[in-house]
């Protein structure tokens, strides 16, 4: 693992021989905002669409998890989100569909058998922010170190996107768990070769002043969503191809306005590949969302878009920074709830305590 995340963590595996009892691991992993190509980087979409590309940046919105051994018998799984309560003799007991399913799933696979285990999410549940999949890389990289076992970080990655298919039980993208390893703001280049991170050469702050993002109250699927549009991209549909063509296209002008610096041209790009993605299913926006859209965009926002899959979840506006008090103002008047995030440097963070 590279940077902060490689030091933390092999840290933590390395303090973990001076412990005789009890053990406790806390590990936590960034959320997430789309920027643009989102859906694409679902295999074997990419494949169809040459030069195709995904932008995201890491935000301090933060899963986490803490594992404990302490006074423990068996497994318990506390969701402190949704309330859900996991009792179990042993990982040969789970069949992966007990509730939390996500948190039973890994530890059936990674078998632990003596372990409480605490979740926690800032993201609001279905908020399009991948909070699941960044909890999904916490608890990945918890257990991992609990079993003093060592991964690269891509095989975490795929390990995670495995596990998290097995869950929801649709294809899920790429995108989502490489903020909440790497951190830091980024281009997923996508094509025969797999997925290709590149860290973007812009400056974090420059994001974070200009970031407004805003909770609709109305949690949403994004892998029904995504998987209708697979499902009707590879049945041959043109509308889908060629939609899916255009948000390529977007992607890639956005990546040059960001590394250019060119802010007014990224809140343009935004809201284009807003436009182009509300026509690839009727349940990507509602009346709410686009209510909520044009208040911010008329209080001066340069850009606005839904994060993941649309249908609800959050809002992800930019504005000049002498905007963003007027544009957070007319949101919070709309009824939305605003959601404080820049972007989150640091990705994976798993240490003993």
């Amino acid at each position: 693992m590279a940077g902060r995340m490689q030091r933390d963590f092999c840290h933590g595996l390395l303090e973990s021989a001076h412990y005789n009892a009890p053990m406790r691991i806390r590990s936590s992993a960034p959320a997430r905002i789309d920027l643009a190509g989102g859906t694409l980087d679902i295999w074997p979409l990419y494949l169809f669409h040459e030069g195709a590309r995904t932008l995201n940046a890491a935000i301090t919105v933060r899963a986490e998890c803490e594992l404990s051994d302490a006074g423990v018998e068996g497994i318990r799984v506390t969701s402190e989100d949704t309330g859900a309560v996991l009792a179990a003799a042993s990982s040969a007991a789970l069949t992966g569909e007990e509730e939390p399913r996500l948190a039973a799933r890994l530890l059936r696979y990674f078998r632990v058998d003596r372990v409480a285990v605490v979740t926690r999410s800032q993201s609001p549940v279905g908020a399009g922010l991948a909070g699941s999949s960044a909890l999904n890389i916490a608890l990945c990289g918890a257990l991992a170190a609990w079993q003093d076992r060592s991964f690269e970080p891509e095989e975490l990655i795929a390990l995670a996107q495995d596990l998290e298919v097995q869950v929801i039980r649709v294809p899920t993208g790429g995108q989502d768990y490489r903020p909440a390893v790497y951190g830091g703001i980024a281009s997923l280049e996508l094509g025969p070769a797999g997925v290709r991170r590149r860290p973007l050469p812009v400056a974090a702050a420059e994001l974070s002043a200009r970031i407004v993002l805003a909770y609709t109250g109305d949690a949403r699927n994004s892998g029904v969503n995504n998987w209708e549009i697979t499902k009707r991209h590879l049945d041959g549909d043109r509308q889908v191809f060629a939609a899916l063509g255009r948000i390529s296209a977007i992607a890639g002008a956005m990546e040059r306005a960001l590394e250019m610096g060119d802010w007014p041209a990224v809140g343009r790009r935004l809201s284009e590949e807003w436009a182009v993605r509300k026509s690839l299913a009727p349940n990507v926006t509602t009346p709410a969302i686009d209510a909520l859209i044009d208040a911010g965009l008329a209080a001066g926002a340069s850009g606005a878009k839904v994060c993941g899959a649309g249908g609800g979840g959050c809002i992800l506006l930019l504005a000049e920074p002498q905007h963003v008090g007027a544009v957070r103002a007319a949101l919070a008047a709309a009824g939305a709830r605003l959601l404080d995030a820049a972007v989150d440097e640091e990705g994976l963070r798993v240490r003993r305590v």
